[in-house]
């Protein structure tokens, strides 16, 4: 009895090693993949690039409403496939979300359409210090 116990917890266990290596394997993998196609900036050095590049804030429009950085347009990512085309691909793509989450996912699909030049704000939006604006409504 206890024998058939215990074998179900050992069942119990292999299955959490599998799911949480494969979280892991998954971070490591979108790790690899935003490295391979854009690079990270501090916020310094986005601040220093963004005028010349177009900035995305990647966040639902509620969000961006109730804050967001100084000449950024909104583009909320589940929008994005449908509205890349009011973006340039010979000018630097400049995105950011509340953490980075968001953005990783956005540059590889901005990528595979034809955008070379792209960076991701490192701490998101949620540590911006630089200027913001809010919505007046």
């Amino acid at each position: 009895m206890v024998l058939g116990a215990m074998s179900g917890w050992n069942y119990i266990n292999i299955v959490l090693i599998i799911i949480i290596a494969a979280y892991f394997i998954y971070e490591l993998y979108s790790y690899i993949r935003r490295r391979q196609v854009s690079t990270m900036l501090e916020e310094e050095d986005f601040q220093a690039g963004m005028r010349k590049a177009q900035v995305v804030d990647l966040r639902e429009k509620k969000e961006f409403d109730a804050g967001h950085i100084l000449g950024a347009r909104n583009i909320p990512f589940n929008t994005l496939k449908v509205r890349m085309n009011e973006l340039r691909t010979d000018m630097p793509v400049y995105v950011y979300d509340q953490t980075h989450t968001l953005s990783t996912r956005a540059v590889v699909t901005l990528h595979k359409n034809g955008f070379k030049e792209l960076y991701i704000l490192k701490p998101g939006y949620a540590r911006w210090e630089g200027k913001t604006k809010k919505a007046k409504y």
